[in-house]
């Protein structure tokens, strides 16, 4: 389900922006049911909600750079781009964190930048700016992806479960709140101009921010991290392999190595924290 978000983003007519304010609006909807069928209305205090908003500040820059590098490079490259976040994180983790970081991490690094620069293109100088700013809005995702991961790894602290509904729900609604804002900024148009936008948004609403949410939130406590991270990596390989299906994305063999690389170095890099532990 999550490996279509970048597809529905692409053939929605509607901003980058305005895409990613219905997102997490109609994901917060569809949490909202949920929340009220399981009778999860609870306050916690000023400090979580300080917090949710806080994660939804972080998700909106991350929806934000992400949808606009879909709309560049397309929502294979920028889904790749985008799960880099595992490298920032661990670094994080490293340095602030006090957590080891094995040889094989280093390595992941190396084989990543390797696998981009495969994929990117060799001759970056001859590739168009509109590519190149692409490019950089995936890192720009990554990274704010990272301090989205941090944010939510707090709000969550001192739970015994995963994050809940409502917690679900405080982060969609916070961050359609300043993707709203960015668009009014913006000038963009809130408007949904026909039925396979409404399609498109609707699904992206519902699975991506919503079920997909709700599904690995409640599995990744049930599997093992290594087995949990190997599995994910089916967003960016299936968001790669929809964009060459239904966008005609030109890939050369060059580019397949180089997409298995880096899709393996973030798996690499996803599962030295099992190893470690």
């Amino acid at each position: 389900m999550i490996s279509f978000s970048g597809v529905w983003v692409k053939i929605a007519h509607v901003t980058p922006t305005v895409s990613a304010f219905y997102r997490v609006l109609f994901g917060g909807l569809f949490l909202l049911i949920a929340v009220c069928w399981k009778k999860e209305f609870t306050w916690k205090g000023w400090y979580h909600l300080l917090l949710g908003f806080l994660c939804g500040v972080f998700l909106a820059l991350d929806l934000f750079f992400w949808h606009k590098s879909i709309h560049y490079i397309g929502p294979g490259l920028a889904t790749i781009l985008a799960n880099f976040q595992v490298f920032f994180l661990a670094s994080l983790g490293a340095m602030f964190m006090g957590e080891k970081v094995s040889p094989k991490f280093f390595f992941a690094i190396l084989m990543a930048i390797l696998g981009l620069f495969l994929v990117v293109g060799i001759q970056w100088n001859q590739l168009g700016s509109q590519y190149k700013t692409g490019v950089y809005l995936g890192l720009a995702t990554a990274v704010a992806y990272t301090a989205f991961l941090l944010a939510l790894r707090k709000l969550q602290s001192g739970q015994t479960e995963t994050i809940t509904f409502f917690g679900m729900m405080l982060v969609s609604f916070a961050t359609a709140l300043f993707l709203g804002i960015q668009a009014v900024y913006s000038g963009d148009s809130f408007i949904i101009p026909d039925m396979q936008s409404w399609t498109t948004l609707l699904l992206l609403g519902l699975t991506s921010q919503g079920i997909g949410w709700i599904l690995i939130s409640n599995a990744l406590p049930r599997v093992r991290a290594s087995f949990a991270g190997l599995i994910l990596l089916l967003q960016p390989s299936l968001a790669f392999i929809w964009d060459i299906l239904f966008f005609q994305r030109p890939t050369s063999a060059v580019n397949w190595i180089g997409v298995i690389m880096a899709i393996t170095a973030i798996y690499l890099g996803t599962a030295k924290k099992s190893d470690d532990s």
